[in-house]
Formats: C-alpha cells, structure tokens, sequence
C-alpha cells in the first residue's frame, strides 16, 4: 500500500522557553508518533509554524527530523511561499536523504488566479527531485486551489502525486473525486470532516490532533480504509470535543497545549502567535482524562 494511505501528522516544532528549537523535545515528540502508529510525517508544515523558523533553523530541524526518523515512517518536508522563484530555489537546495515527498501549499497574500497557481506548481514540479503533494487551505492563503486545476496539475506532471484539502468545500471535493486520476492522492487536511473526506474516497488525513493522539487517530483511519465507518463514526465522536479545542484559540496552540499535558514537549510557540487561556487549557485537561486516562 502507498506510504501515504493512513494517518500522516503535521509536525509541531517544540520550542524551549526562550524561543530557541528544543530538539529533546522534537526526539520526543518524533517517538511518539512512531510509537502511535502514524503512517508518516510532516516537518514544517503550517502546524510547526515554519513561517517564524529562519532558513538555517529550517534545515537543522530537516536534517535531525530524517536522522531521527532513520527511515521507520514515511516523511515530507513542507516547502511553501508566495514568491515562486523562491520556493523552487528551495526545492531545488532541499537535502532529500530521508524524505519521501515535498508538501506545498498554495501562494499566500498574492490572492493569484488560477493560471498562477497552475504556473506555480509546474515550476516546482519541474525542479523538485521529490514527489509533490498540493496543498489547499484558503482559510490561510486567501484563495482557492480549483477541482479543475487541482486535475489539470494531476494529469499533467505524473510527481505531483496528490492534494492535501482543507478548504471544507464538497462541492469542490466532489468534483475532484469524479475526475483526477485514479491514482492522485486525496488526502484530508481538516481533522474535523477527515470521516467524511474518506467516504468520499479519501486515502487519509495530514493531521494536527494527531500530535497528540496518534494512537486513538490512526486506529480510526484504518478503520475507515477497511470501510468499518460503524467502528470509524465512535471514534469520530469521541474525538470532536477534543478536535474543537484544538482550535479553539488557534493552532498549533492548541496541541502544544495537550503535548506538554502529555508531558511530550513545552507549549511555548512563537509570536504572532499565543498560548491558549488558562480556561481552554483546563477544558484541553478534561478532554485527554477521557482520552487517554492512564497517561494524565
């Protein structure tokens, strides 16, 4: 099966209280993914808020992410931005050794047509020596990846392999679904609608509540791949509760939250971004009781 069939998770990158990458906790948090059963990972995705990591940190966090990693899950770098020539140099410097896939999102702030997003991702296919999985989550970069760019850019460039989607738009989803090739990947990128997503012919999810929970995730995606939505549904409910916290004040705020409740890594991220109030982290608390009672 496809590396990418399952639960892949976001990344947080831990942060010490000073502000500087805490890679103890990065070890920690690596081990316990692996640990959790995840299929594979995402270093420096939205979720380990790369936009506030400078391009040295980016790639010490790359390069001890794949060391750790040794090979045991698949893993993908997010590589992304809104100035095209940059991203491609980018891609093209990127140190592959022990990645599987690159994961880029859609121009931000530029708000482009179609046609741009489409010359976008041609540029980085061309000189990208990975695989490439689209990314479309408007919520964030102000436009939308179209169900027929999305499969323009699939039946064009065989190494754009699938689409991580958030846009929460089935309209779009459905048409997608109708006429990408049958092997693009169409993966979740919102944990709250990844059940659906899947009925629809998803292959699985990129997730951020999978960070800390990747045992109770994971079980209920391979669930679904068995087509078990009976078994998939309790799970789905038991987690919603969970999952809208995880949101409540933003991600990855959230998570980080339930990861150092975990005793995982730290909560500290990087402003612009806050630490959730001291009523949401008791609410997060309650939630991982139920979860997982043994381990808080």
């Amino acid at each position: 099966m496809n590396i990418f069939y399952g639960t892949g998770v976001a990344m947080v990158t831990p942060f010490q209280e000073d502000g500087q990458v805490d890679y103890d906790g990065l070890r920690n948090l690596i081990e316990h993914l692996i640990d959790g059963g995840v299929e594979y990972l995402v270093s420096l995705g939205t979720t380990g808020e790369s936009a506030t990591l400078s391009e040295a940190e980016r790639k010490q966090v790359w390069a001890f992410t794949a060391q750790v990693v040794n090979k045991r899950v698949g893993l993908v770098a997010g590589i992304g931005g809104n100035n095209t020539h940059e991203v491609v140099e980018q891609v093209k410097a990127f140190n592959i050794e022990g990645y599987d896939a690159i994961l880029s999102a859609s121009p931000h702030y530029n708000k482009p047509t179609q046609e741009g997003i489409y010359q976008h991702y041609k540029a980085i296919a061309q000189n990208a020596k990975l695989p490439v999985i689209l990314y479309n989550v408007p919520s964030r970069t102000g436009s939308t990846v179209s169900a027929e760019t999305t499969v323009r850019l699939a039946k064009e460039f065989k190494n754009i392999i699938g689409i991580k989607e958030a846009s929460g738009n089935f309209d779009l989803f459905n048409q997608l679904m109708r006429d990408k090739p049958e092997d693009f990947l169409f993966i979740s990128g919102d944990d709250p609608v990844t059940l659906p997503m899947m009925a629809l012919g998803g292959v699985g999810v990129i997730s951020v509540i999978g960070n800390a929970l990747p045992r109770q995730l994971s079980d209920m995606v391979r669930l679904l791949l068995n087509n078990d939505y009976r078994g998939a549904q309790k799970a789905h409910f038991d987690l919603i509760e969970f999952t809208r916290l995880m949101f409540t004040e933003g991600s990855p705020a959230g998570v980080k939250t339930a990861l150092k409740q975990l005793g995982i890594c730290g909560d500290t991220v990087r402003l612009p971004l806050v630490q959730v109030s001291e009523k949401t982290a008791g609410a997060i608390a309650g939630e991982l009781k139920k979860l997982v009672p043994a381990t808080v």
